[in-house]
């Protein structure tokens, strides 16, 4: 039988924000037990530089996936993400990420199912923040600081809330207009007060919890304007020429990642300030898989700011894909 496409409606119904943040947490540790292959992923630039096409494989094997931790040669499963980002696409009236994601069974190769790449890759990056600020942020968060106001801004709010007790949301966007649109969106959804900034250090000025999720390619949060205790998930850059906080708003951070590998290859946040002497290797505290098996420590003072610095990898699309493949073949 061929295998099934899956739609961003039905992955909508499928992997709700609870149950990929469940999955997050299992792709994690078994990344850092050493149970998933996580290359690199390859990106071909357009020569106008308009758009790219990303390649993002993986594997993964073990409890995560097999479901039967007494079987460590299970044949596991394999993911191919591609994925074009055009950034100038929303005024064409098209989403910026368009793409599949295919899942492989990992004893013969065969492709099993595929999936809207774009819906799998918002849910799964707000829910991996969420596994973040679970671990990183103070446990009496309140105050949540939103830094942009496209999907990834809507799907962290989802997520941060799934997380934390949050009485306050604060929004700010480049676009006045639509941070004040996505607060009136938001607003008979939540139970919470959501204001829309007229800018960013109104924002995040008594936040403890900060997510960027903008397309900027110049810093955007100002380390001196980082509150006390707070912690931050910076999510929307992942090249080497951009960055959305600016070098003090690292060096103060006790920085945390994904995946080592991602960070000192792809995250401008980290290779800029390093390129400028500001900071060395030695900053990174760790990765999220780490801290959650406990061979890393995470927060450890509530005056600390913590960051999260995501790269976005195919283990998470790989956990999320698998968690829907379930479902359909229980």
């Amino acid at each position: 039988m061929d295998p099934l496409y899956i739609n961003k409606e039905k992955i909508t119904v499928l992997l709700p924000m609870d149950e990929c943040i469940a999955a997050m947490e299992t792709m994690f540790c078994s990344l850092a037990n050493g149970d998933c292959l996580q290359p690199l992923r390859s990106i071909m630039w357009l020569p106008d530089k308009s758009g790219l096409l990303g390649m993002m494989p993986g594997y993964a094997k073990g409890p995560g996936i097999s479901d039967h931790p007494g079987i460590p040669t299970h044949p596991g499963v394999m993911v191919l993400k591609a994925i074009s980002i055009f950034p100038g696409n929303h005024e064409a009236g098209y989403p910026s990420h368009q793409g599949v994601v295919i899942l492989f069974d990992g004893k013969n190769g065969t492709p099993l199912m595929f999936f809207d790449a774009a819906e799998i890759t918002a849910i799964r990056t707000a829910a991996a923040s969420a596994v973040a600020t679970r671990l990183l942020s103070r446990k009496d968060s309140k105050v949540l600081a939103i830094l942009g106001s496209g999907e990834q801004a809507e799907k962290h709010i989802e997520a941060i809330l799934q997380v934390r007790n949050i009485d306050q949301i604060n929004i700010w966007s480049r676009d006045s207009k639509k941070a004040s649109a996505l607060a009136k969106k938001l607003t008979p959804q939540y139970p919470v007060p959501i204001h829309a900034t007229g800018n960013v250090r109104e924002a995040i000025g008594n936040a403890d919890i900060i997510c960027t999720v903008t397309a900027s390619k110049q810093p955007i949060l100002t380390g001196d304007w980082i509150p006390k205790g707070a912690h931050i998930n910076a999510v929307g850059s992942s090249t080497p020429a951009a960055r959305e906080l600016d070098t003090t708003a690292i060096k103060i951070s006790k920085l945390f990642t994904d995946r080592y590998e991602s960070l000192f290859n792809e995250a401008g946040d980290f290779l800029i300030p390093k390129s400028e002497g500001a900071i060395t290797d030695q900053h990174v505290k760790g990765e999220i898989g780490e801290v959650l098996i406990g061979t890393k420590k995470g927060r450890e003072s509530n005056d600390e700011i913590t960051l999260f610095k995501s790269l976005g990898i195919s283990a998470e699309d790989l956990f999320a894909a698998w968690h829907i493949y379930k479902k359909l073949n229980p």
